[in-house]
């Protein structure tokens, strides 16, 4: 089985043919097909570094579910309370 480690949304990220998985949110509609470089590709234990792309289809775009960030200083009166929910892009591997 051959695999790829590849780029993108400041993470790097392990794929193989016919994954999908969520990555930071990338520009593109809904089955579009997009390259990304990869940074090593390699099948086994044979490993070779760069010079090789990555096919991927856009399968959807989403948010994350909702985090709370809250912040609070004891005795102080001081309290904050924010929620933050994260964008993504799901992608399925077509080719290495």
């Amino acid at each position: 089985m051959s695999y790829a480690i590849i780029k993108t949304g400041g993470k790097q990220f392990a794929v193989e043919e016919g994954q999908t998985l969520r990555v930071p949110t990338l520009e593109g509609k809904e089955g579009e097909k997009i390259k990304i470089d990869a940074l090593l590709t390699g099948e086994g234990k044979d490993a070779k570094i760069a010079g090789s792309t990555v096919s991927a289809t856009v399968v959807g775009h989403g948010r994350a579910d909702k985090i709370i960030v809250f912040k609070k200083k004891r005795r102080k009166q001081y309290k904050r309370k924010q929620g933050h929910r994260q964008g993504f892009t799901e992608i399925k591997i077509e080719k290495i």
